[in-house]
């Protein structure tokens, strides 16, 4: 049996408070101020104090909620709505506005990959945007 102050181990303790315990449970409690120590110590070295004042984003993640049910059905719903409406448009307009909005690419890279003018992809996007509105 070891006798062990239990204020070395836990900060609620305000003054000394002595209890004897177990081998086992002594060298665990030695063990776990160890790794804390380090964790401490890591952190330090690697200047890895977090401020919500830094301006670095950290506070906007920490802001961001998970959705409710309520809103994550929603968005499903508005979703399959634009989906449907995509797939009502001719296969012209549907692949640009595809290639456009989903994938990112500029107007320029879909008219040199599809062999038309930049004119002309932009009036097919602007048209079908107009019959997916109507549609939505």
């Amino acid at each position: 049996m070891t006798t062990i102050n239990l204020r070395e181990f836990f900060y609620w303790y305000r003054r000394d408070e002595f209890i004897e315990v177990s081998d086992e449970v002594a060298q665990e409690l030695r063990a776990d101020k160890r790794f804390e120590f380090n964790c401490w110590r890591q952190a330090k070295r690697n200047k890895a104090n977090y401020s919500l004042d830094a301006e670095d984003g950290i506070e906007n993640a920490m802001c961001e909620f998970e959705p409710s049910p309520e809103e994550f059905l929603e968005r499903m719903v508005v979703i399959q709505r634009l989906c449907c409406a995509l797939n009502h448009l001719p296969p012209a307009q549907g692949r640009r506005i595809d290639a456009h909005y989903l994938l990112g690419l500029s107007i320029d890279e879909i008219a040199r990959a599809e062999g038309v003018s930049c004119r002309a992809v932009q009036i097919s996007i602007d048209r079908g945007l107009e019959t997916m509105r109507k549609i939505f």
